[in-house]
């Protein structure tokens, strides 16, 4: 029998125990430490990188042009240039950009190394320039491909399920602590990927190695520069009330409106996508309007940051929770209104991950519908994070814990609440799914 280390889904090879006795399984274990370390460290810059792009296209570049402020309409020329180097990316460079946000979550063999650059490119005019997407699948990605492309260097012959075990512990470095624990993203891979049995254990460790690792140099790295841990955190949760009947009646409309928001979502997103052709370049320019035009629309109409609308919500979710007294039920139906319309367009031509905007979205939508009797704040934050990232997602497991794990101590009250509008979005987005005809998104 081989002694090959490790094993890919779907694939054979030999009895997992005997995998994890070999001298092989130990040797690459110590490969993929010394991997976490720089692929790590290459995913912390990667996402200060995509900050300090943020700040100076939309904050120091209005100024230095003499505006007093970012005007209302700066997103809609802003947004057109970042479809214009989107497309380009996309167009010309091997790889499309990397994996199509429209589809879903990643979960295939990683990319070749000719086709990081263009990933890396795509992602950074995305992100950068204000496209509603987040950064775990091109870290995801970069980091896959990136610990394979080091280690075939080392070992040109190295077995493609050794390779699939490498690729897998780069991309739980890249993004051990952006979704604010590591064991929080190397969950999401785990169920990403299908992973089950005693596969699931011969990759875990290595993968929860590499995590491990990655979160250590994320903080001292954040520590060291002052420019903090891009970590998802939320300060200051206000407390949740414990679940009343009327509470889960709540999560049962909240799962059910879930799930209808991501299947409408989902498909306008296809079918934007679906008509763009060979259209690519003049496409993504469009959708860049559309997107800016959305975050004017909002900052025309209610006086808020036209920002709330742009980038992936990430660091928007704190601001959100804590300025819900502020905010109306108006104005929260009219961002989740722009923001899922900019999340549609955004996942039909650019380049990103899809699991902050939905988080913004459900938030948002939770938060509107605390507004009425039987439902606090904290409940419904919690409770349309996790409807909304099941519907978009198809993770159960994952969905859960991004919604309680976020509030700490409160998310523990919340969490039956949670689990059933999880469940109730997760059995419907899986009937709609089911009625849908099959679609194959053109590249």
């Amino acid at each position: 029998m081989s002694a090959e280390p490790g094993a890919a889904p779907g694939t054979e090879h030999p009895d997992p125990l005997t995998v994890a006795r070999t001298r092989g399984y130990a040797v690459l274990l110590l490969m993929v430490a010394i991997l976490g370390v720089p692929i790590s460290a290459l995913a912390f810059g990667f996402l200060a990188l995509v900050h300090e792009l943020q700040a100076l296209t939309y904050d120091d570049l209005p100024r230095a042009l003499g505006f007093h402020g970012t005007p209302s309409w700066w997103p809609v020329p802003l947004l057109a240039v970042a479809g214009l180097l989107t497309g380009l990316t996309i167009r010309h460079l091997p790889g499309t950009g990397g994996h199509n946000p429209a589809e879903g979550m990643a979960h295939g063999e990683p990319p070749a190394s000719v086709e990081l650059p263009g990933i890396a490119l795509a992602a950074l005019t995305s992100l950068g320039l204000g496209a509603a997407l987040g950064p775990e699948a091109p870290l995801i990605a970069l980091g896959g491909g990136l610990a394979l492309f080091a280690v075939r260097l080392v070992k040109p012959g190295l077995p493609p399920s050794a390779g699939a075990m490498v690729a897998a512990a780069g991309s739980f470095a890249a993004v051990s602590t952006l979704l604010g624990s590591p064991l929080l993203g190397a969950f999401l891979l785990m169920e990403a990927s299908g992973l089950a049995g005693m596969t699931l254990g011969l990759v875990l460790v290595p993968g929860l190695l590499a995590s491990g690792i990655g979160s250590l140099i994320f903080i001292g790295l954040g520590s060291w520069t002052g420019l903090g841990t891009y970590s998802l955190t939320l300060p200051g949760v206000p407390h949740a009330d414990d679940p009343t009947v009327g509470a889960f009646g709540w999560a049962l409309v909240l799962g059910a409106a879930a799930a209808f928001a991501g299947a409408g979502i989902k498909r306008l997103s296809l079918s934007l996508q679906k008509h763009t052709g060979r259209r690519t370049v003049p496409s993504a320019v469009a959708m860049g309007l559309v997107v800016g035009v959305l975050a004017l629309l909002y900052a025309q109409s209610t006086g808020d940051e036209a920002s709330q609308v742009l980038y992936s919500g990430q660091d928007a979710l704190g601001p959100l929770l804590a300025s819900d007294a502020g905010l109306s039920v108006a104005t929260l139906v009219l961002l989740v209104a722009c923001k899922g319309l900019a999340y549609c367009a955004s996942l039909s031509s650019f380049r990103g991950g899809p699991i902050f905007p939905a988080m913004f979205i459900g938030a948002a939508g939770g938060m509107a519908l605390s507004h009425l009797p039987g439902l606090d704040t904290t409940s419904g934050f919690a409770m349309g994070i996790g409807a909304m990232c099941v519907a978009m997602l198809r993770l159960p497991m994952t969905s859960v814990l991004l919604a309680t794990l976020l509030l700490g101590s409160e998310g523990i009250t919340v969490m039956p609440l949670v689990i059933v509008a999880v469940v109730v979005s997760y059995v419907l987005t899986l009937r709609f799914d089911s009625g849908a005809a099959p679609h194959t998104a053109p590249r």
